[in-house]
């Protein structure tokens, strides 16, 4: 039975109306849960299974009725309860009329999936009679917040509710929040001579909203204050302009309001209890993949229109996009668009009908995103299920999305066409392609950057600390910090400017308001006199107050400093010690921090996996980052394999002042000890790393593999055994499939506590040589792979460690047992969706769902020209090394042949069938082999008829 009917099975049996979550399938089949996800969600593009909406998802049969919006509505959050029970028969009511009309909610994305219910709470709050409901939205900055509001006043214009529809009148709150007053007269209006420079009467937004909608966003800016006018002007439809003291002006006004804040700690309990429709909307990531990708197809559509282009896209360029959003959410989506599609602008001046963007054409920083996604399997398998090799959009193409009043994302001008001036100015000066492209791209960033400075689209933790605290305030902070942390001999994290600005602001307002200074007890008396450096800090800091603000400040303050400064410091240094894996390769770190993970589920182990092609210091970069996020101020243990990764350490330290202890040769077993020394209360960076550069391993009494006294068979030439033992892992190249299963057996080795074995992955081209090398220092005690070595050790095919005997070969080399050659009569019958399994487990980069039919129609070719038919172990050797090939080609890993032979591999009978193969390739996926990866797949073909013969 396979993997996904047993899944269908488990959830028809146990499923009532409320469904089976992933974590519940994976817990009661007992496997892993990105491969019960992957299952489920091909379970449901068949029709066999539906999700019902809400997190985390349930999943029900397709013969059960899933609960909707439609047939039990969850009650919106409404108050008082006579205006939720009546929400339902509001819509209901005007269910057939809204039908006859324009629903401009139909074309937003998500709004039968993800925003279901908003938009339902949404077309409540304006149908509700008479005159509809005040609305709260609630969600992260760039969610969509402005993009819903004008959504929401669309369709009340559309629904004809609005008797005097003149647009949405928008106000941001943030605009005048250090200023009520003129926050005030532009919201109600003002009189003549109510404050200097009202020289005439004037109507405020209220006034011009009248029969329309008012949108304010950022309300939680509104001081207390206005929040009052505002919900008395909601209570009674009634205000007064600045200046009057009657509420004599009346307004019909629709508000919708916005904030990125919790309502309940940013707003007054007072206002909040007159809104009673609350809209929460999901951040960008918090949306399914198919959402996002429909969301960044719109986002390029309207970029193809400013064009009048087709834009291109390569797979691995969407995905990096997608992955390149983290504080943005849809704006910095929409931001990023912007900038890559104006960088393929330019390297397409001279293609009137297309642009074509690459890897190539992205920024580092939106380039990372690629290893954003691939870093989470599951994420990228829903990714690329719907994703073809090349995205191409067209102007025109598909609806075009509704134009957002006031997005701040949206540039005010077409960059396209200061572009196109740009370059024919250029090039009529003279210069040439190269020269034109560097001017116009330092053009396109000073814009981008010019823009996003003015319209603070950069949110960082210290903008929002300046919402609350004067930013001198801060800046004096900041100043300070340096100078007390040279006093005080340590660095202080990015707390300090918040704890010190937070405190010097409240004592400021203290004593402005003439309110009693605080009294100290004895015993905090006696307590901070145990700390002197801090107290001769805090002096410092006392001092220099005074003397920028000019307050008189008593002898109680300096102490309180001094426990701010003592606090700060105890935090830094109670924290425990954090552990980073770094190594080269593609999956490499990650797979040993997932082992790890497995075994200690408690203790953040943070990874870092480098490719082989990448650039050192953006590895550094990103290494570095880590360990700043990572250290809770007792260090950072950094386990890494080889090469420049063991240079970074000290180079961070110096940077950062984050204290660093370096462990190089890493291996699974390093990595649990490791997490398991830090994860105690006591640990201490020092004594963990003195204590592992003598780490040996784990000892195991029961499960010893072959010593010195159960001596293994070996290739060693002289008496004695060398100490050190070694698997060797075979396919053709040696850096692919090898790799892979090298992967899978250092798993098992750490899952068992098996120590003191090293997989070498090696080629079948010079095979003989590299494993008499290798057994001159190792004791060769099994093999795996594509090809039996001629050793007289165990062997598992490629094929059966794939199908799960790896724990059963561990086992019996534990036990001292030769493993079977074979085991095809209980191995599953090879099928092309058993490969694509196999294909999604091991490979980062692929699409195993579009790749697979391509893979095994590949095979077929090959498999017509042997004298017998094709093995179900070696289609599987050809069809994961052909994985490989691709996975190295995409990614521009590129792999060398020996000269002498590749020289001669044409005259091989194989090449041109394998020739013929690549043409599939090339005709499907639009992918070119190298000469030196052809020739491994000729070796490859080689080999395996070398087998045949001699059995």
């Amino acid at each position: 039975m396979s993997r996904k009917t047993r899944i269908f099975d488990y959830v028809r049996a146990h499923s009532d109306a409320q469904g089976l979550t992933t974590e519940m399938v994976a817990n009661g089949l007992l496997i892993a849960r990105s491969n019960v996800s992957k299952e489920l969600n091909t379970l449901v593009r068949e029709g066999q299974l539906q999700k019902l909406s809400g997190r985390p998802v349930h999943y029900v049969p397709g013969e059960l009725q899933p609960v909707t919006a439609d047939n039990a509505m969850s009650t919106p959050a409404v108050t008082p309860v006579a205006a939720a029970a009546s929400t339902k028969s509001a819509t209901k009511n005007v269910a057939n009329d809204t039908d006859k009309k324009v629903d401009v909610f139909q074309s937003m994305i998500g709004s039968h999936e993800s925003l279901g219910n908003q938009v339902e709470q949404a077309k409540a709050a304006i149908l509700y009679p008479p005159r509809g409901l005040n609305t709260l939205i609630i969600g992260p900055t760039g969610s969509g917040k402005t993009y819903f509001a004008n959504t929401m006043y669309q369709f009340a214009e559309n629904q004809q509710v609005l008797t005097n529809p003149q647009g949405l009148i928008t106000f941001n709150c943030a605009d005048y929040a250090h200023n009520p007053e003129l926050l005030m007269s532009h919201l109600f209006g003002y009189i003549k001579g109510s404050f200097t420079g009202a020289n005439e009467d004037k109507d405020g937004l209220i006034q011009e909203a009248d029969g329309g909608m008012l949108f304010l966003d950022e309300v939680h800016r509104l001081p207390p204050e206005g929040q009052e006018m505002i919900f008395y002007f909601m209570d009674h439809g009634t205000y007064s302009r600045l200046g009057e003291t009657a509420k004599n002006h009346h307004a019909n006004v629709r508000l919708v309001c916005a904030t990125t804040e919790d309502p309940e700690s940013s707003l007054l309990q007072t206002f909040v209890r007159r809104i009673p429709i609350t809209i929460q909307l999901p951040a960008f990531n918090n949306r399914s993949a198919k959402e996002r990708l429909e969301l960044l197809k719109a986002l390029l559509s309207l970029e193809a229109n400013r064009i009048n282009k087709q834009i291109r896209l390569t797979e691995d360029v969407v995905q990096a996009l997608l992955g390149s959003v983290t504080f943005g959410n849809v704006g910095q989506l929409k931001s990023n668009i912007q900038l890559v599609c104006a960088q393929g602008f330019v390297n397409s001046l001279e293609n009137d009908s297309e642009i074509n963007i690459t890897m190539d054409d992205l920024p580092q920083n939106i380039r990372n995103g690629l290893m954003t996604v691939a870093s989470n399997r599951h994420e990228l398998c829903a990714i690329s299920e719907l994703l073809d090799p090349v995205l191409i959009v067209k102007p025109n193409d598909g609806p075009t999305p509704l134009r957002n009043k006031n997005d701040n994302y949206e540039l005010p001008y077409n960059l396209y066409e200061i572009i196109g001036d740009k370059a024919s100015l250029l090039r009529r000066e003279g210069l040439d392609k190269e020269h034109i492209n560097r001017f116009i791209t330092t053009d396109i960033n000073l814009h981008l950057k010019s823009f996003y400075k003015q319209t603070q689209l950069e949110v960082s933790p210290e903008n929002k600390l300046a919402e609350i605290v004067d930013q001198d305030v801060i800046d004096f902070t900041k100043t300070a910090q340096t100078t007390i942390q040279e006093m005080l001999g340590y660095n202080f994290k990015d707390n300090f400017i918040y704890a010190v600005s937070l405190h010097i602001s409240s004592f400021i307002k203290r004593i402005q308001a003439g309110k009693p200074m605080r009294q100290m007890s004895s015993d905090m008396l006696a307590m901070v006199k145990e700390y002197p450096a801090e107290i001769k800090a805090a002096e410092v800091l006392k001092q220099r107050l005074d003397e920028r603000y000019h307050l008189p400040i008593p002898q109680s303050e300096v102490y309180y400093l001094a426990i701010l400064l003592i606090s700060l410091k105890s935090m830094q240094l109670n924290g425990k010690v954090g552990v980073l894996v770094a190594a080269h390769g593609m999956s490499t770190a990650s797979s040993m921090a997932q082992v790890v993970g497995q075994l200690l589920d408690d203790y953040d182990v943070r990874a870092f996996d480098m490719p082989l092609d990448m650039d050192p210091n953006v590895a550094y970069d990103h290494i570095k980052q880590q360990i700043s996020d990572l250290d809770a101020g007792n260090g950072v243990l950094l386990l890494v394999d080889m090469g420049s990764l063991t240079t970074f350490g000290e180079r961070i330290t110096k940077e950062t002042g984050i204290a660093i202890r370096t462990i190089d040769m890493v291996t699974t077993p390093v990595v649990l000890e490791a997490t398991r020394k830090a994860s105690l209360i006591d640990s201490n960076l020092d004594s963990i790393y003195q204590e592992l550069v003598g780490f040996k391993g784990y000892s195991r009494i029961s499960r010893n593999l072959p010593t010195e006294t159960t001596p293994a068979p070996t290739m060693t030439t002289d008496g004695d055994q060398p100490e050190n033992r070694a698997i060797i892992a075979i396919c053709s190249t040696g850096v692919g499939t090898a790799e892979r299963i090298k992967t899978i057996l250092d798993s098992l080795l750490a899952q068992n506590f098996i120590e003191g074995i090293t997989v070498f992955p090696i080629s079948v081209v010079n095979m003989a040589a590299r494993l008499d090398q290798i057994s001159q220092s190792y004791q060769i005690i099994a093999a795996t792979g594509i090809a039996k070595p001629d050793l007289d050790v165990p062997f598992i095919s490629l094929e059966e460690l794939l199908q799960g005997g790896g724990e059963k070969f561990i086992d019996q080399l534990a036990m001292g047992m030769n493993a079977p050659q074979s085991m095809v009569a209980e191995s599953q019958e090879l099928t092309p969706e058993l490969c694509e399994r196999y294909l999604g487990d091991y490979f980062t980069f692929l699409n195993p769902h579009k790749l697979t039919p391509i893979l095994w129609q590949y095979s077929e070719v090959i498999s017509d020209k042997l004298a017998q038919p094709m093995s179900n172990a070696f289609r599987i050797d050809l069809i994961m090394h052909l994985a490989g090939a691709l996975e190295r080609t995409a990614i521009k890993d590129e792999i060398t042949a020996p000269d002498e032979e590749a020289a001669t591999v044409k005259d091989s009978k194989w090449y041109p069938i394998v020739q013929q193969a690549n043409q599939l390739l090339q005709e499907q996926l639009q992918l070119s082999f190298s000469p030196a990866e052809t020739y491994y797949v000729v070796q490859l073909l080689e080999t395996h008829q070398a087998e045949l013969a001699t059995s």
